[in-house]
Formats: C-alpha cells, sequence, structure tokens
C-alpha cells in the first residue's frame, strides 16, 4: 500500500477529477430514494442489485486512476455482493428496524451523501451533490451500509457479513492510517451492522433450535 500523504492526494485529485461521475450518482441515489418511498415494492435481490452498482463504480475508478489496491478490494467486494445478491429472494423488502435503527441508518447515508472531505470547493453546498459517493471507497461504503441499518438488513448473513468486513476495513484505514476522524462514522456504522449479524444469526439459531424435534432419550 502507498504512504499515507499519497493515498490523501490521490483520493484528493479522483474527487475532483470524477466530479461529473458523483454528481451522476448523487442523482441516481435521490431517484432511487425518492422512488422508495413513493413505492417501495422493490425485491430485495433488485435492491442488492443496485446498492452494488456504486461499488463496481468505486473499484471502475480506482482501476482507471492507477490505484490497484482499491481496485482490487472493490472488485473481490463487487463479486461477493453480486453473488450474495443473486441468492436473496424475490421478496419485496420489509424495512424490520425500529426507529433509532433507521435515524441511525439515515444519517449515515446522510454522511455518505455530503461526505466533507477531499472534494476541493470554494461552497459547502457543492457537498450536497458533489461529494465522492460512487467515486471513493468510504462515503459509498457509508450509504450502502446506512440503507441497511435503516430497513434492517437483507435475510443474508453473507450480504451484511462482507459489508460490515469492508466498512470496519476502511473506516480503520481512514481514522487510524489516513488520519481522516470522520471516517470513523462509517466504522462505527460497519460496527453496529455487525452487532445486527450476531444478533439476528443468534435469534435464528435459538428459533430453530427451539422448533427442531427432540429426541426422546430412552
Amino acid at each position: 500500500m502507498s504512504s499515507a500523504d499519497s493515498i490523501l492526494l490521490w483520493a484528493t485529485s479522483v474527487a475532483n477529477a470524477w466530479r461529473w461521475l458523483a454528481i451522476s450518482w448523487h442523482v441516481g441515489l435521490a431517484v432511487v430514494l425518492v422512488a422508495a418511498a413513493m413505492r417501495p415494492r422493490v425485491s430485495e435481490r433488485s435492491a442488492a442489485f443496485l446498492c452494488v452498482l456504486p461499488v463496481t463504480s468505486v473499484a471502475a475508478v480506482a482501476w482507471m486512476s492507477g490505484n490497484p489496491f482499491n481496485g482490487t478490494m472493490f472488485t473481490l467486494l463487487a463479486v461477493v455482493l453480486l453473488r450474495a445478491a443473486a441468492k436473496l429472494p424475490k421478496h419485496v423488502v420489509v424495512a424490520s428496524a425500529s426507529w433509532p435503527w433507521f435515524l441511525t441508518g439515515a444519517g449515515l447515508v446522510g454522511f455518505g451523501w455530503l461526505y466533507p472531505h477531499f472534494l476541493i470547493t470554494d461552497t459547502p453546498a457543492a457537498y450536497a451533490y458533489a461529494s465522492p459517493f460512487g467515486v471513493l471507497p468510504c462515503p459509498t461504503l457509508s450509504v450502502i451500509i446506512g440503507v441497511m441499518l435503516a430497513i434492517g438488513g437483507f435475510r443474508s448473513a453473507e450480504w451484511n457479513a462482507v459489508l460490515t468486513a469492508a466498512g470496519v476495513l476502511y473506516g480503520w484505514i481512514g481514522v487510524f492510517m489516513l488520519g481522516v476522524t470522520l471516517d470513523v462514522w462509517l466504522l462505527g456504522g460497519a460496527i453496529l451492522l455487525g452487532g445486527r449479524v450476531i444478533t439476528r444469526t443468534r435469534a435464528l439459531t435459538h428459533r430453530a433450535d427451539r422448533r427442531a424435534p427432540r429426541t426422546a432419550v430412552p
């Protein structure tokens, strides 16, 4: 991996050179969120495929801008998420998160949307439509993990576990290796998602054990 200074310079360069792509992703995300609010009848599988699109975009930008580490990591992430998405049912997404979880997830989505770092601008308003969502790893993962927290996640331990691992890795790199302290929000969101995965897995295991037929002891 390159030095912290070179990574920060790369991220700044990419966030500004690919501003047009970030704007496109902001428009696309706005359309999806409005559509979901007006007609929440999308299947888990379709929603998962939509979530993979910005991950693929980050991978492509990394390869084209000379960052093989991010290119490799996000290519692998996209492949694993696509595999998990293909296994999801076509059932309509049912938000199972409580209001505190929904607000936490929405806050993380907002953080990824605005992500006030790397973009060079004369007006803070530009972060609302040109921050590097869909271009750089941390804001992109923040949005996707925030969506998972807000709706209670998909019914796939593989999907949620992979997202958790990616969020923890990039949040840790951002905070402790690059000194981007605001990435603590991504790190915290990923840890919360991981906690939900563990809690849900234990609950499902306990439920399965209770339903399992008991064999009489001779």
